[in-house]
């Protein structure tokens, strides 16, 4: 991604460079900033002689791929056929580092005796020699380029389709969910909850609210319900197939499901858009449910027109959850949350402390000292880096990339390694459009992280129709009371009692 500004491909075959040239091969053998001020008229090309013309015209006189290194054994060092493919297969073995060298002397030697100077020799076998630590043959990079080619527009024209086929895809690749979600939001997509009497196991599309777009709405699937099983989503979602169910003991009968499952529904928070339960509201109802009804009890239940379940109790008023543990909850159940951003919750400190958002870290001025922070997504420390690692950042307004060299890595590592949440001083460093920090200091907050299931909103929530939700507060709200005669009352549900918000962070090495 940071590659991309830099490149600028407006072809194909510039989407199959851009595949191979990011590889540990290319960026040891010394390939990347030579082909790049090329493309960018900053340095001239020149080829010693026409047949290296011949073979690596199409990438600007570097060596990129495997089929590349072959032509030039070949063409210019005097190898036969039998001796590039050695060549070939020594580049293949890329976890076993080395076995280009025993091919330099020939080479060097060939290419010396064929007309070409000793050093550009030389400089030559340092780059086929990266390829020891992979480079990518020429069909592969194509395949690849064309799979990126297509998600892209994919992504440009459908990006409703794109996001839907993502998240019914996981676990996969370099985004958790809720950043692919997050990133559809921002692109104008509506994403809705999951709902036990919309959603099916797959998340699905659906007419969005907005008459004026040709964009659906994302409604997310039964799938994203963690620890429900696909056998009882396929029986809830083939028992309402004639009719929408009506309450949690119409679903509890219809689907016959066990009441594990619709602990597990009402915990992702499944029966707020159908039956206006919170989640509070639905796990005390579904403590009302039983696994098997006494025979003899039940007998009696069908004469009066009863059931089980459905005889009456005093009715009781449960104390709304705070705007941080619905939060909570739903990165605990569903894995993200359609609400507040968690670091929204901390901003009013963060703020107090002088840390900028991560947006406004990436839009500063090239050499400013600041500090931002965030919840940690990935962390990368690819072997070609030299210990240096990236890691990228996220708070409500957006991410942020950072550079940790390798003796700052060392003197925060326990930090890096386990922190869910940190902040990191450090300094601006911005090329074109390719912006990061690079971190001089780093500090854990977890803790305040830990904090946020015990916080409201620090501004007032909207409220609107359908599938948005309504919010309650930890502290009684005159808006809410609840109607005289009904008993209001705490709830202490073991699950949903949890210190913070685990995401799971994607690391690379």
């Amino acid at each position: 991604m940071s590659m991309l500004p830099r490149l600028k491909p407006r072809t194909y075959y510039d989407l199959v460079v851009q595949v191979a040239i990011v590889r540990p091969g290319p960026i040891q053998g010394d390939m990347v900033h030579p082909y790049l001020r090329r493309r960018e008229g900053l340095e001239a090309v020149e080829y010693p002689r026409p047949e290296l013309e011949k073979v690596l015209g199409k990438t600007l006189g570097v060596p990129l791929f495997q089929e590349q290194a072959m032509r030039v054994a070949i063409e210019c060092a005097g190898f036969t056929p039998g001796e590039a493919d050695m060549l070939r297969k020594s580049m293949a073995t890329f976890k076993f580092t080395g076995g280009v060298s025993k091919f330099r002397d020939k080479l060097i030697d060939g290419m010396v005796s064929n007309g070409y100077e000793k050093a550009f020799a030389e400089q030559t076998f340092k780059q086929l020699e990266g390829f020891g630590s992979y480079g990518f043959p020429e069909s592969h990079a194509a395949s690849f380029a064309l799979i990126a080619y297509a998600s892209a527009w994919l992504k440009c024209w459908h990006p409703d389709v794109f996001c839907a086929a993502l998240l019914n895809s996981q676990p996969m690749g370099f985004y958790a969910p809720a950043q692919i979600v997050r990133d559809a939001q921002e692109h104008g997509i509506e994403v809705r909850p999951v709902c036990i009497n919309t959603s099916r196991w797959d998340c699905t599309l659906e007419p969005s609210s907005n008459p004026d777009t040709d964009i659906f709405a994302v409604r997310r699937g039964l799938r994203m319900v963690k620890g429900l099983s696909n056998a009882n989503a396929a029986s809830i979602v083939a028992a309402r197939a004639d009719k929408d169910y009506a309450s949690i003991d119409d679903l509890w009968r219809r689907a016959g499901v066990p009441v594990a499952a619709l602990t597990q529904i009402a915990e992702a928070d499944g029966y707020r858009t159908s039956f206006g339960l919170s989640r509070r509201d639905a796990l005390w109802t579904i403590k009302g449910l039983r696994d098997l009804e006494l025979p003899l009890f039940a007998a009696a239940s069908r004469r009066e027109g009863t059931t089980i379940s459905e005889v009456s109790e005093p009715a009781i008023g449960l104390r709304s959850m705070s705007d941080g543990s619905e939060v909570v909850e739903d990165y605990r159940h569903v894995g993200l949350s359609l609400r507040t951003h968690p670091v929204s919750f901390l901003r009013p400190d963060l703020t107090k402390r002088r840390i900028v958002t991560c947006s406004d870290a990436m839009t500063a001025c090239d050499g400013r000292w600041l500090e931002t922070a965030g919840i940690v997504l990935v962390r990368q420390r690819p072997g070609s880096a030299k210990g240096v690692m990236f890691i990228t950042l996220e708070d409500e307004t957006g991410i942020a990339n950072l550079v940790v060299w390798k003796k700052v890595f060392e003197q925060h590592r326990r930090i890096i390694l386990s922190a869910g949440m940190i902040s990191v001083r450090g300094k601006i460093q911005r090329e074109g459009e390719v912006v990061h920090l690079v971190a001089r200091h780093i500090r854990d907050l977890s803790p305040d992280l830990a904090s946020v299931g015990e916080r409201d909103a620090p501004f007032a929530m909207q409220h609107g129709r359908g599938d948005e939700f309504h919010h309650g507060s930890a502290t009684p709200d005159p808006r809410s009371d609840p109607p005289k005669g009904l008993r209001t009352r705490d709830i202490y549900i073991p699950d949903l009692h949890i210190d913070t918000i685990r995401v799971k962070t994607r690391d690379f090495r």
